[in-house]
């Protein structure tokens, strides 16, 4: 059988640093529903966020890993200590990329890609470039969720020097791709809770940040929700409560359960998004996506299963996580989408459906990356379809 792993990461092997901005270059960060290249994921073990070793969530990666490889290229950063579980685990077609993180949230650490050209440009032509982002743990010393981030701070830098793709850096401006979803045409959805709290930016205005986000996303508008999921520990990420579809079309996680803690919080989204039009001047439509009918959380057994670390942000029995059906990946041929053993599983993915009448959509189970305080994606961080590497596909 050929050995799918790549060489253990070397620094300087193909990164160069771009010193001006995308919006400068005509570079914008592309649609998740655009073609891509592949997805980057990082493989699970860290005892304060995988209870009992991991085992369960690596055995959840591994199913969304084959998922999504079935129409695109899937590169697993893994570490030396878990090469052998790795290789064990995962379909053959995933790319093991041997290199040192913290945790194993790609979306947030990894490198968010921008092309070339417009949503109409053929990826033939497009060329590939990424952002590093400063990354702090989602809080830094304010309230961040572990002490110690250096290497989950290293990954987009040295991932794109794995790929050798050109870098633009915009440290040490902090932000995470869970906080940023975009059209792909202009137009990017952010939540206040996340981008204006007080561990991020906090010596930037709301202005200040915008600029940032159009100069480096090279966006046209953002729309602003006012907050996230109840109890997202991330201080509400947006890709957690509202995600586009298609041009001019969200989704956005919803309840009807009035005495719900999530229901004044999803309404006050939903007048935001009301009151809107997007970067090209349309309207918005929104589909509903529920949220699990009863609430998920932690049990003591596994809040057995953690080894925490001083400075970790811990858990506690009973805590309600934030999950949601929002959190899913658009691959280039699927929906990867959670599942929670849930009275509205099912409705999740025929809404999903409507949504998405070109894509297949892929139920998983995914309770056992919720317990860690994600889901799917928040694994997962995309690269488009570019010249350099082209579109997935098996």
């Amino acid at each position: 059988m050929e050995d799918r792993t790549d060489m253990k990461y070397e620094a300087g092997c193909g990164c160069h640093e771009i010193k001006s901005t995308p919006r400068d270059d005509g570079f914008r960060m592309p649609a998740e529903f655009e073609r891509h290249h592949g997805c980057l994921m990082i493989w699970p073990e860290r005892p304060g966020s995988w209870i009992y070793e991991a085992v369960a969530a690596q055995r959840a990666f591994s199913q969304i890993a084959a998922a999504i490889g079935e129409s695109e290229q899937v590169y697993m950063i893994v570490s030396e200590k878990q090469l052998g579980r790795a290789r064990q685990e995962l379909p053959e077609s995933v790319r093991i990329v041997v290199m040192d993180s913290d945790d194993a949230w790609a979306r947030d650490v990894g490198p968010t890609f921008v092309v070339s050209g417009d949503e109409g440009t053929p990826y033939t032509q497009r060329q590939l470039r990424g952002v590093n982002w400063e990354f702090n743990a989602w809080g830094g010393s304010y309230d961040g969720l572990y002490a110690d981030w250096t290497k989950d701070n290293e990954i987009a830098r040295k991932f794109m020097e794995y790929l050798g793709c050109d870098m633009y850096d915009a440290a040490p401006f902090v932000l995470e791709g869970g906080s940023i979803h975009t059209d792909g045409e202009g137009t990017m959805l952010v939540t206040e809770s996340c981008l204006l709290s007080k561990g991020r930016n906090p010596q930037l205005s709301k202005a200040q940040i915008e600029e940032k986000l159009k100069k480096y996303c090279n966006a046209q508008k953002i729309i602003w929700l006012p907050c996230g999921i109840y109890n997202d520990e991330t201080n509400e990420h947006v890709d957690n409560v509202c995600a586009f579809t298609a041009p001019g079309e969200v989704v956005l996680a919803w309840t009807d359960d009035s005495g719900d803690s999530q229901y004044a919080m999803s309404k006050a989204c939903l007048e935001v998004l009301e009151s809107q039009t997007d970067a090209c001047g349309r309207k918005i439509k929104i589909r509903k996506l529920p949220i699990p009918k009863n609430p998920v959380c932690i049990t003591q057994e596994e809040l057995a299963g953690f080894e925490f670390e001083e400075g970790e942000d811990a858990r506690t029995a009973g805590e309600r996580l934030a999950a949601s059906y929002v959190n899913f990946y658009i691959s280039n041929d699927a929906v990867i989408v959670p599942q929670f053993d849930d009275e509205y599983d099912k409705l999740a993915v025929e809404v999903l459906k409507e949504a998405f009448p070109k894509r297949k959509i892929v139920p998983i189970y995914a309770r056992d990356i919720i317990v860690g305080g994600g889901n799917i994606h928040c694994i997962t961080q995309q690269i488009p379809a570019n010249c350099m590497f082209g579109a997935g596909g098996r």
